[in-house]
């Protein structure tokens, strides 16, 4: 009796359903022996059983494929012979397929086309696949299904595929720029789509509710994706390097500009690729972006006409435009991004007042980037000379500055590492315990004056 309520209960866990239309008591008595090691880890013990239900059932329950994921990933790492190897990735690569078949609806298109893909990257050296193959391989996945293809790791592997092609002189320039530009927007998507989800927990913790253990593990999936994302980013720049730079960038839109100078889409990569790298000294740049702003005008294209103004030393018109982009943008991510650009080229020109109000707009728009608060900090501390009557004031405002940066890292997983070092950046040259002690003024609350505007409390000693 005891061993058929526990055999029971192993069947409810995994989700199987009594009336299924396949059911067959040995595919039913061998998934609870394969799922049962596949739990402690037994993925040897568990291959034969389970390959039995795979041929015998391959619709009787999605544990097939999840568990035959397990088992096929070890037989994997195991092998011992390159042939084995070989064999056993192959097999994967086949069970994907028949999950595919029989399962299409818990199997998202993109995602497994790039799982493959992937697989076949991480094993290439065995499996003798060259870099066109395996840059085929994934961008027939990223064809097939984009809104799916989201795994950080193969964006960038896609893309450095790309690249290495490009090295090859296999790929022109125009294609690998187009490729950047693809996968960038790939990654702001997704940035986009876990920060909204972080925002909404983010928003019921500050309102004082406490998340629940789900949420809380959501919290943790939504802060690692974005950490993943935050690291490609950066990777895929790297990757790029200086082969976007304005020696090659000029060129290569100058030659296509007339054919393109309608092509919003065109426009718009062309004249971001030329801001973020500098290019903007170029007469090409202020073409691009005119062109632009005839052709679409948007919230994008005021903010980049802002730019030209601000290049040609007109800076309150070109914060004008830079309103009128603010103004313009209906999507809060975007906003939130736009903001934080105009705060930071404000910043540059030390236009501090205006820049923290783009800064805290950043922060209400989209509140688990934390980048803001860094800049808001930066700013505080760069003002610290300028905003106190004494010695001992002016440097309290690095307490007000490290109070700002810490404010970063509790919203924004990214921002851990930059908060901890400004952090303790800014106590370093705040007064210290005995300069404290000999003013007198431990717990005293400090007005600073100045465009900070603002209080901040001396330590207790």
């Amino acid at each position: 009796m005891k061993t058929k309520i526990t055999f029971l209960f192993t069947l409810l866990f995994i989700g199987l359903h009594a009336g299924f239309a396949q059911q067959d008591e040995e595919c039913m008595t061998k998934l609870s022996i394969f799922h049962e090691y596949v739990k402690a880890k037994n993925y040897d013990a568990a291959h034969e059983p389970w390959m039995i239900v795979r041929n015998k059932c391959p619709k009787f329950n999605i544990a097939i494929y999840i568990d035959g994921d397990k088992i096929l990933a070890h037989k994997i790492k195991q092998a011992t012979s390159d042939t084995d190897k070989v064999n056993y990735i192959n097999d994967l690569l086949k069970l994907w397929k028949e999950r595919a078949v029989h399962f299409a609806s818990k199997t998202k298109k993109g995602e497994y086309a790039a799982k493959a893909c992937q697989l076949m990257y991480d094993n290439r050296k065995v499996l003798n696949k060259t870099k066109e193959e395996l840059y085929e391989c994934f961008d027939a996945a990223y064809k097939l299904d984009k809104a799916t293809f989201t795994n950080p790791k193969s964006l960038y592997t896609y893309f450095s595929l790309m690249v290495d092609l490009y090295d090859a002189k296999k790929k022109p320039a125009k294609d690998l720029f187009n490729k950047y530009d693809d996968v960038v927007e790939k990654v702001e998507e997704e940035v986009k789509n876990y920060s909204e989800k972080l925002n909404k927990l983010i928003a019921k913790e500050d309102a004082g509710t406490e998340i629940t253990k789900k949420e809380g593990r959501y919290k943790n999936s939504y802060e690692s994706y974005l950490r993943a994302y935050d690291q490609i980013s950066g990777s895929i720049d790297q990757k790029l390097g200086d082969r976007a730079n304005c020696e090659n960038l000029i060129p290569l839109y100058r030659k296509d500009f007339e054919e393109n100078k309608n092509n919003v889409v065109w426009l718009k990569r062309a004249v971001s690729k030329m801001y973020y790298k500098e290019c903007t000294n170029d007469p090409l740049y202020e073409k691009l972006v005119k062109s632009y702003d005839q052709t679409a005008p948007s919230a994008d294209t005021k903010y980049f006409v802002g730019t030209i103004l601000f290049k040609n030393h007109k800076e309150n018109e070109a914060i004008k435009y830079f309103q009128q982009s603010f103004d313009l943008e209906t999507d809060k991510f975007k906003k939130a991004k736009l903001a934080n650009r105009i705060g930071l080229i404000l910043k540059k020109k030390k236009r501090y007042g205006k820049a923290r109000n783009y800064f805290r707009q950043a922060l209400k728009l989209n509140p688990s980037n934390g980048s803001p608060y860094i800049s808001i900090a930066a700013m505080y501390a760069a003002s610290a000379n300028n905003c106190g009557a004494t010695n001992f004031d002016k440097r309290a405002v690095y307490w007000l500055a490290a109070d700002e940066a810490r404010k970063a890292a509790r919203v924004d997983p990214t921002q851990k590492k930059n908060s901890s070092k400004s952090v303790n950046n800014y106590l370093a040259k705040a007064p210290q315990k005995a300069e404290i002690f000999s003013s007198g003024r431990s717990g005293q609350v400090i007005k600073i004056a100045c465009w900070i505007g603002a209080s901040v409390t001396v330590p207790k000693i």
